[in-house]
């Protein structure tokens, strides 16, 4: 079953066509990669899909849903969660709080049952946190739940934030760079998680990255982009080995 399909996303900014006739259809469950040297317009794709941007042409349908155009909030509602290149976590906030944000997208009480702390609030938030403990035993966070956001070493804080997205129970994850400044340790540990999370959650993810060991050890189909153009499409290894690609990077 096809969750993502996207036809012919374009964008122009100014004069500039950033994307150009993008094309992308995603199976329920699959782990798909995004590659492409820098300013390839990778970014500019999930900013679009999450709303950040209104294409100039194109649809995007989730499932069976239209959602091109949508708000970013209606369109995590919809289903699509993300994580960007630069970590943006509530660093001010609790470990535990951060990941808590992310489910009031499912769990509710109005103001006035918060103010005067009325029994729904207290069932609610207990909810909440049993649940975002659940998700931080995942990650292997729940030592950690009432440290500052802030203070996590920098793999931890990635890890946080692929936690908090999947709190708004999306049935699509896009993950921008998620291995951005990590050594190879770190690197070694997303890709189990990563792993985990897919087979675990039955995740739909969509990832771009750099690293090119990371995506070749988990993504099963990969496009390639290239000055806003798709340059290739197809399986991982096939795609890796596409001179094209390997004169793209190598003219980085």
């Amino acid at each position: 079953m096809t969750l993502l399909d996207v036809k012919n996303l374009t964008i122009s900014f100014g004069g500039l066509r950033a994307v150009d006739d993008f094309k992308l259809s995603i199976k329920q469950g699959q782990l798909y990669g995004l590659i492409g040297p820098n300013g390839a317009g990778k970014t500019t794709v999930f900013n679009l899909l999450t709303g950040v941007y209104k294409p100039n042409e194109g649809i995007i349908k989730l499932g069976d849903r239209d959602i091109t155009g949508l708000k970013t909030i209606e369109i995590n509602k919809a289903g699509i969660a993300r994580t960007f290149q630069n970590i943006r976590l509530f660093k001010e906030l609790s470990v535990l709080d951060n990941v808590k944000v992310g489910l009031h997208n499912h769990h509710h009480y109005n103001t006035l049952e918060g103010i005067f702390r009325l029994p729904k609030y207290f069932r609610v938030e207990k909810e909440m946190d049993e649940k975002a403990m659940e998700l931080l035993k995942v990650f292997d966070l729940d030592k950690e739940a009432g440290y500052q956001a802030a203070n996590l070493p920098y793999g931890k804080q990635r890890k946080l934030e692929i936690a908090r997205a999947l709190a708004t129970e999306p049935k699509l994850l896009l993950l921008d760079e998620p291995a951005a400044g990590m050594n190879p340790n770190e690197t070694g540990e997303l890709m189990d998680t990563i792993r985990f999370v897919q087979k675990e959650f039955g995740m739909t993810i969509l990832l771009i990255e750099h690293d090119m060991k990371l995506v070749s050890g988990i993504c099963e189909e990969l496009t390639v982009l290239n000055f806003g153009r798709i340059l290739t499409q197809g399986k991982t290894a096939d795609v890796l080995n596409d001179p094209q690609v390997i004169t793209a990077y190598l003219g980085e």
